[in-house]
Protein backbone atom coordinates (compact mmCIF):
# COMPACT_ATOMS: atom_id res chain seq x y z
CA UNK A 1 0.00 0.00 0.00
CA UNK A 2 1.11 3.12 -1.19
CA UNK A 3 1.52 6.16 2.12
CA UNK A 4 1.24 9.54 1.87
CA UNK A 5 3.22 11.51 3.78
CA UNK A 6 1.49 15.86 3.62
CA UNK A 7 -0.55 17.30 2.36
CA UNK A 8 -0.39 21.69 2.04
CA UNK A 9 -1.12 23.15 5.56
CA UNK A 10 -3.65 25.62 3.53
CA UNK A 11 -5.06 26.05 -0.05
CA UNK A 12 -3.29 27.41 -2.27
CA UNK A 13 -4.42 29.13 -5.80
CA UNK A 14 -2.25 26.47 -7.82
CA UNK A 15 -2.17 22.81 -7.37
CA UNK A 16 0.65 20.86 -6.39
CA UNK A 17 1.99 19.27 -9.00
CA UNK A 18 3.06 14.87 -8.26
CA UNK A 19 5.03 12.37 -9.94
CA UNK A 20 5.26 8.48 -8.52
CA UNK A 21 7.61 6.22 -9.20
CA UNK A 22 8.57 2.77 -8.16
CA UNK A 23 12.22 1.55 -7.26
CA UNK A 24 14.26 -0.42 -8.45
CA UNK A 25 12.79 -4.64 -7.53
CA UNK A 26 15.75 -4.90 -5.66
CA UNK A 27 15.34 -2.04 -3.47
CA UNK A 28 11.53 -2.43 -3.03
CA UNK A 29 11.98 -4.18 0.64
CA UNK A 30 13.60 -1.21 1.76
CA UNK A 31 11.67 1.33 -0.70
CA UNK A 32 7.48 1.78 -0.73
CA UNK A 33 8.17 4.04 -3.40
CA UNK A 34 9.00 7.44 -4.66
CA UNK A 35 7.68 10.47 -5.01
CA UNK A 36 8.19 13.52 -6.93
CA UNK A 37 6.49 17.01 -6.11
CA UNK A 38 6.33 20.61 -6.91
CA UNK A 39 4.34 23.31 -4.98
CA UNK A 40 2.26 25.86 -7.21
CA UNK A 41 5.04 27.88 -7.87
CA UNK A 42 7.64 25.60 -6.72
CA UNK A 43 8.39 27.72 -3.21
CA UNK A 44 8.57 25.81 -0.06
CA UNK A 45 5.17 26.39 1.90
CA UNK A 46 3.97 24.95 5.09
CA UNK A 47 2.88 21.37 5.79
CA UNK A 48 0.55 18.91 7.06
CA UNK A 49 2.41 15.87 8.05
CA UNK A 50 -0.09 12.85 8.03
CA UNK A 51 0.02 10.21 10.42
CA UNK A 52 2.08 7.58 8.68
CA UNK A 53 3.50 4.26 9.28
CA UNK A 54 6.04 4.61 7.31
CA UNK A 55 9.75 7.00 7.24
CA UNK A 56 9.72 9.57 4.85
CA UNK A 57 13.22 11.09 3.53
CA UNK A 58 12.34 14.09 1.69
CA UNK A 59 15.17 16.03 -0.84
CA UNK A 60 14.40 19.46 -2.03
CA UNK A 61 16.54 20.59 -4.18
CA UNK A 62 15.50 24.43 -4.68
CA UNK A 63 14.85 25.63 -0.94
CA UNK A 64 17.22 23.19 0.77
CA UNK A 65 14.68 21.47 2.85
CA UNK A 66 16.20 18.04 3.50
CA UNK A 67 14.43 16.05 6.46
CA UNK A 68 13.43 12.80 7.10
CA UNK A 69 10.29 11.94 9.25
CA UNK A 70 9.51 9.16 11.34
CA UNK A 71 6.21 7.14 11.62
CA UNK A 72 3.62 8.81 13.74
CA UNK A 73 -0.06 8.24 14.88
CA UNK A 74 -1.18 12.33 15.04
CA UNK A 75 -1.02 14.82 12.59
CA UNK A 76 1.50 17.73 12.77
CA UNK A 77 1.70 21.29 10.88
CA UNK A 78 4.92 22.04 9.63
CA UNK A 79 5.30 25.89 9.65
CA UNK A 80 8.68 26.37 8.79
CA UNK A 81 9.37 23.83 6.26
CA UNK A 82 11.53 24.24 3.38
CA UNK A 83 10.38 21.91 0.90
CA UNK A 84 8.30 22.67 -2.11
CA UNK A 85 10.31 21.22 -5.03
CA UNK A 86 11.93 17.75 -5.19
CA UNK A 87 11.63 14.18 -3.93
CA UNK A 88 9.83 11.72 -1.30
CA UNK A 89 11.27 8.36 -0.48
CA UNK A 90 9.03 6.34 1.79
CA UNK A 91 11.21 3.36 3.45
CA UNK A 92 10.22 -0.08 4.93
CA UNK A 93 11.33 -0.51 8.48
CA UNK A 94 14.12 -2.54 7.07
CA UNK A 95 14.87 0.58 4.84
CA UNK A 96 15.49 3.00 7.64
CA UNK A 97 17.88 0.53 9.26
CA UNK A 98 19.40 -0.55 5.83
CA UNK A 99 19.67 2.99 4.40
CA UNK A 100 19.63 5.28 6.99
CA UNK A 101 21.61 3.49 9.46
CA UNK A 102 18.79 4.13 12.20
CA UNK A 103 16.16 1.65 12.94
CA UNK A 104 12.68 3.12 12.73
CA UNK A 105 11.72 3.38 16.16
CA UNK A 106 14.21 6.04 16.43
CA UNK A 107 12.12 7.90 14.19
CA UNK A 108 8.74 7.58 15.77
CA UNK A 109 6.96 10.84 15.86
CA UNK A 110 9.85 13.33 15.25
CA UNK A 111 12.11 13.96 12.30
CA UNK A 112 15.98 14.70 11.83
CA UNK A 113 18.21 16.62 8.97
CA UNK A 114 18.93 14.44 6.06
CA UNK A 115 22.43 15.49 6.52
CA UNK A 116 22.61 14.11 9.79
CA UNK A 117 21.83 10.30 8.55
CA UNK A 118 23.32 10.46 5.12
CA UNK A 119 26.42 12.99 5.66
CA UNK A 120 28.13 14.26 2.70
CA UNK A 121 25.90 11.24 0.54
CA UNK A 122 22.91 13.88 1.10
CA UNK A 123 24.63 16.80 -0.14
CA UNK A 124 25.98 15.12 -3.31
CA UNK A 125 22.15 13.61 -4.24
CA UNK A 126 20.60 16.84 -4.04
CA UNK A 127 23.18 18.04 -6.90
CA UNK A 128 22.78 15.04 -8.65
CA UNK A 129 18.92 15.15 -8.88
CA UNK A 130 18.92 18.93 -9.21
CA UNK A 131 20.88 17.89 -12.55
CA UNK A 132 18.36 14.85 -13.85
CA UNK A 133 16.32 16.04 -16.57
CA UNK A 134 13.50 15.07 -15.03
CA UNK A 135 11.41 12.87 -12.55
CA UNK A 136 12.64 9.13 -14.14
CA UNK A 137 16.09 9.82 -14.43
CA UNK A 138 15.90 11.28 -10.61
CA UNK A 139 13.87 8.27 -9.46
CA UNK A 140 17.13 6.31 -11.39
CA UNK A 141 19.65 8.53 -9.31
CA UNK A 142 18.01 7.29 -5.98
CA UNK A 143 18.17 3.61 -6.87
CA UNK A 144 21.95 4.22 -7.82
CA UNK A 145 22.15 5.91 -4.20
CA UNK A 146 20.21 3.08 -2.40
CA UNK A 147 21.85 0.36 -4.12
CA UNK A 148 25.18 1.28 -3.29
CA UNK A 149 24.48 2.24 0.51
CA UNK A 150 23.35 -2.14 0.36
CA UNK A 151 25.73 -3.26 -1.21
CA UNK A 152 28.28 -1.09 1.27
CA UNK A 153 26.20 -1.33 4.45
CA UNK A 154 23.24 -3.82 4.06
CA UNK A 155 24.27 -5.84 6.81
CA UNK A 156 21.80 -4.62 9.24
CA UNK A 157 19.80 -6.90 11.76
CA UNK A 158 15.96 -6.71 12.05
CA UNK A 159 13.42 -8.58 13.64
CA UNK A 160 12.17 -10.49 11.19
CA UNK A 161 8.93 -11.40 12.32
CA UNK A 162 8.49 -7.81 13.02
CA UNK A 163 9.01 -7.05 9.72
CA UNK A 164 6.19 -9.61 8.16
CA UNK A 165 3.73 -8.18 10.80
CA UNK A 166 4.15 -4.35 9.94
CA UNK A 167 3.67 -5.72 6.12
CA UNK A 168 0.64 -7.62 7.03
CA UNK A 169 -0.52 -4.52 8.73
CA UNK A 170 -0.47 -2.96 5.33
CA UNK A 171 -2.90 -4.77 3.54
CA UNK A 172 -6.43 -4.41 3.20
CA UNK A 173 -8.47 -6.30 5.49
CA UNK A 174 -5.52 -7.48 7.90
CA UNK A 175 -6.67 -9.30 10.57
CA UNK A 176 -6.83 -7.82 14.28
CA UNK A 177 -3.54 -7.76 16.33
CA UNK A 178 -4.32 -10.85 18.66
CA UNK A 179 -5.28 -13.43 15.36
CA UNK A 180 -2.00 -11.82 13.51
CA UNK A 181 0.04 -12.74 16.80
CA UNK A 182 -1.54 -16.35 16.49
CA UNK A 183 -1.10 -16.43 12.57
CA UNK A 184 2.59 -16.20 13.42
CA UNK A 185 3.36 -18.36 16.41
CA UNK A 186 3.38 -16.01 18.92
CA UNK A 187 1.30 -14.70 22.20
CA UNK A 188 -0.11 -11.18 21.53
CA UNK A 189 2.28 -9.62 24.61
CA UNK A 190 5.11 -11.16 22.63
CA UNK A 191 4.20 -9.53 18.88
CA UNK A 192 3.81 -6.03 20.83
CA UNK A 193 7.10 -5.89 22.24
CA UNK A 194 9.26 -6.97 18.99
CA UNK A 195 7.05 -4.74 17.49
CA UNK A 196 7.47 -1.36 19.19
CA UNK A 197 11.30 -2.52 19.42
CA UNK A 198 11.55 -2.91 15.89
CA UNK A 199 8.83 0.18 14.40
CA UNK A 200 8.07 2.24 17.70
CA UNK A 201 4.10 2.02 17.21
CA UNK A 202 2.23 -0.46 18.64
CA UNK A 203 0.78 -2.96 16.25
CA UNK A 204 -2.73 -1.77 16.84
CA UNK A 205 -1.67 1.86 16.18
CA UNK A 206 0.01 0.86 12.87
CA UNK A 207 -3.53 -1.26 11.83
CA UNK A 208 -5.28 2.05 12.60
CA UNK A 209 -2.34 4.51 10.80
CA UNK A 210 -2.97 1.77 8.01
CA UNK A 211 -6.75 2.02 7.32
CA UNK A 212 -6.78 6.20 7.67
CA UNK A 213 -4.12 5.62 4.67
CA UNK A 214 -6.19 3.29 3.13
CA UNK A 215 -9.13 6.11 3.13
CA UNK A 216 -6.56 8.60 2.28
CA UNK A 217 -5.52 6.98 -1.36
CA UNK A 218 -9.40 6.39 -2.00
CA UNK A 219 -10.44 10.41 -1.74
CA UNK A 220 -7.49 10.84 -3.39
CA UNK A 221 -8.43 9.20 -6.33
CA UNK A 222 -11.92 10.73 -6.62
CA UNK A 223 -14.23 8.17 -4.22
CA UNK A 224 -17.25 9.56 -2.70
CA UNK A 225 -16.58 9.76 1.17
CA UNK A 226 -19.42 7.00 2.15
CA UNK A 227 -17.78 4.80 -0.31
CA UNK A 228 -14.62 5.50 1.52
CA UNK A 229 -15.82 5.04 4.76
CA UNK A 230 -16.91 1.78 3.74
CA UNK A 231 -13.97 0.26 1.64
CA UNK A 232 -11.47 1.35 4.10
CA UNK A 233 -12.91 -0.63 6.86
CA UNK A 234 -14.96 2.06 9.42
CA UNK A 235 -17.80 0.66 11.33
CA UNK A 236 -19.77 3.32 9.62
CA UNK A 237 -20.28 7.32 8.86
CA UNK A 238 -20.05 8.69 11.93
CA UNK A 239 -16.69 6.48 12.86
CA UNK A 240 -15.19 7.64 9.80
CA UNK A 241 -15.79 11.10 10.58
CA UNK A 242 -14.39 11.09 14.36
CA UNK A 243 -11.34 8.98 12.88
CA UNK A 244 -10.26 11.39 9.75
CA UNK A 245 -10.83 14.64 12.83
CA UNK A 246 -8.38 12.56 14.95
CA UNK A 247 -6.30 11.54 12.51
CA UNK A 248 -5.83 14.79 10.36
CA UNK A 249 -7.20 17.72 12.22
CA UNK A 250 -9.68 18.08 9.59
CA UNK A 251 -13.36 16.87 8.60
CA UNK A 252 -13.26 14.45 5.57
CA UNK A 253 -14.73 17.66 3.24
CA UNK A 254 -11.17 19.39 3.81
CA UNK A 255 -9.38 16.99 3.61
CA UNK A 256 -10.95 15.46 0.58
CA UNK A 257 -10.09 18.74 -0.71
CA UNK A 258 -6.83 18.95 -0.17
CA UNK A 259 -5.91 15.70 -1.40
CA UNK A 260 -7.50 16.10 -4.99
CA UNK A 261 -5.95 19.75 -5.50
CA UNK A 262 -3.07 17.83 -6.80
CA UNK A 263 -2.18 17.16 -10.78
CA UNK A 264 0.07 14.80 -12.93
CA UNK A 265 3.05 16.98 -13.00
CA UNK A 266 4.77 16.75 -16.47
CA UNK A 267 8.49 14.32 -16.60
Amino acid sequence: MAHLHSVPARPHPRPCETFSGRAHPRLRPYVLGYAGFRSGDGAALAHRVLPINSTTMIVDYAAGGRVVTGPRSAPAVFERTRWGHGVCVGLTPLGASALLGVPMRELAGGSVPLADLLGHDGEILAERLDAAPDWPARFAVLDELFSARLDRDGGWAADGLALRAWARLQEPGAPRVGALAAELGVSRRGLEVRFRRQVGLSPATVARVARFQRAVWLLAAGRDLPATAQDSGYADQPHFNREVRAMAGLTPGQLCAFLQYRELAPR
